[in-house]
């Protein structure tokens, strides 16, 4: 977030709320350096049995449940109420449309993926840089699920030649409501 405030971007952080929870400061240091919180679940649970994951939902209601949770939580926590829904892996299983509707939720992917939690900060960036467009969105993690202290200094690195090299090609940085809301009064 420092380096973010050096470079006057502006960001959207999709928390769980299992963090939000453990580090409630940080969500309060998010949402008051005016970057915007989205719901990520409560648990970032592992979703999908074909890719050789532990299946964790069972019905709708637990998916629902997980959003629910962490929406609660945010709003508990930092006082504001999330607008935005990722869904973790982006994989949009059985339920999840349902938890959005009821949750008055607008579901967000992503136009790269730096694969920042498994490559090095040359690679996050090459990849990054080369898919990057106007109107992008760019998932990087700021934490490995909901792991305690995970090592993001691959992300760190790549944000350091990812912000100069995209404002030289004339970009500019906003919050995901920002770019698919532009009329709305969001932060």
């Amino acid at each position: 977030m420092d380096y973010l405030a050096l470079q006057d971007v502006s960001a959207t952080f999709f928390q769980c709320g299992v963090n939000v929870l453990r580090l409630p400061e940080i969500a309060r240091r998010i949402n008051d350096a005016g970057h915007e919180i989205g719901n990520h679940t409560f648990s970032h649970a592992r979703l999908c049995p074909r890719l050789g994951w532990k299946m964790n939902f069972r019905s709708v209601e637990s998916v629902y449940s997980e959003f629910a949770q962490a929406q609660q939580i945010i709003l508990d926590e930092v006082g504001v109420k999330a607008s935005l829904l990722r869904a973790p892996y982006g994989l949009r299983w059985f339920g999840v449309g349902t938890a959005q509707k009821r949750l008055d939720l607008i579901g967000v992917m992503w136009t790269v993926i730096g694969h920042d939690w498994e490559w090095s900060a040359p690679d996050i960036a090459r990849l990054v840089l080369t898919k990057a467009n106007p109107g992008g969105i760019v998932c990087l993690h700021d934490g490995r699920d909901i792991q305690q202290n995970p090592d993001i200094s691959e992300m760190l690195a790549s944000l350091r030649e990812i912000i100069p090299r995209l404002k030289d090609k004339g970009y500019s940085f906003e919050t995901v409501s920002q770019l698919i809301l532009p009329d709305a009064d969001v932060v």
